[in-house]
């Protein structure tokens, strides 16, 4: 595992980026992208990590690693043709980053809890952010400082954007006590999408069904949950459990007319009686 070669260096991967992207005798598509093109790649790739992960497919997982790692390198190889930074750049930052991250590892501050540890972590996070405005303000005309949730990503999926603007908030202690809190939030918007539900406007129901959707994401938050990957379980259930009943009806014939509401029913429940 550890015997060197040019296929396990990164070094080969940068050189393999700039061949690709070189204006004499490049790949005409890798020319063309720009961070923009790329970036729905990038996301796309993040997501198949994930899906390997949760399938335990390691050897997937070596795989979509590998092309997530090409992101990065398609992304700072741009970067360094624009001027901006390069790959090492990118690894010296997040070097320096997570030393400092991590003062209980690398600094004086040991043994701490992991509960002291996620405090610490926001709290460095909060003083970057502060620092990040101050040498910005220092370059240009003064801005007042960003609010608590002024720098979290609108590219994340909602459902995770969710947790993380919870997570945020929570910092000053904008949060709800414990779970039984958002527990009880989540009535109070189920009665609120059913009053609205009731009428007929329909920005109406889905601001409401927003707000519910916003409050399960922190109620996964509270239960140390990811609400992506439990939307990402029910999605595979009800994919396993949907294929039980079409195997159903095509041992009875394939005319999904033939078989009423009923008992389209008592096939979902012997799938979710058989599958898990």
């Amino acid at each position: 595992m550890n015997k060197q070669s040019d296929k396990k260096d990164i070094k080969k991967l940068l050189e393999i980026m700039a061949r690709l992207r070189a204006p004499s005798g490049g790949c005409p598509w890798d020319l063309e992208q720009t961070f923009a093109t790329i970036a729905p790649h990038t996301i796309e790739e993040a997501y198949e990590v994930a899906d390997a992960i949760e399938r335990g497919a390691l050897d997937d997982l070596r795989g979509e690693l590998g092309d997530l790692l090409f992101q990065v390198v398609f992304h700072a190889r741009m970067a360094e043709e624009a001027g901006a930074f390069d790959f090492g750049d990118v690894v010296a930052g997040i070097a320096e980053k997570l030393e400092r991250r991590h003062p209980h590892v690398f600094g004086e501050r040991r043994e701490l809890g992991v509960a002291e540890q996620s405090r610490l972590w926001e709290e460095i996070k909060r003083d970057e952010r502060e620092r990040q405005h101050a040498n910005d303000a220092s370059a240009g005309p003064r801005e007042p400082p960003p609010g608590v949730l002024g720098d979290v990503p609108v590219g994340l999926p909602g459902l995770s954007r969710a947790a993380k603007l919870g997570k945020r908030a929570a910092t000053v202690g904008f949060d709800w006590p414990d779970v039984a809190g958002v527990r009880a939030k989540l009535g109070e918007e189920v009665a609120e999408l059913d009053a609205a539900l009731a009428g007929t406007e329909r920005a109406a129901i889905a601001a409401e069904l927003g707000d519910l959707l916003f409050t399960v994401a922190n109620l996964c938050r509270h239960l140390g949950l990811d609400a992506e990957a439990c939307v990402r379980g029910a999605n595979a259930r009800f994919e396993r459990r949907f294929a039980h009943v079409e195997r159903r009806i095509r041992a009875e014939g394939g005319d999904w007319s033939e078989h009423d509401a009923p008992e389209l029913d008592r096939f979902w429940r012997e799938a979710k009686a058989a599958t898990s």
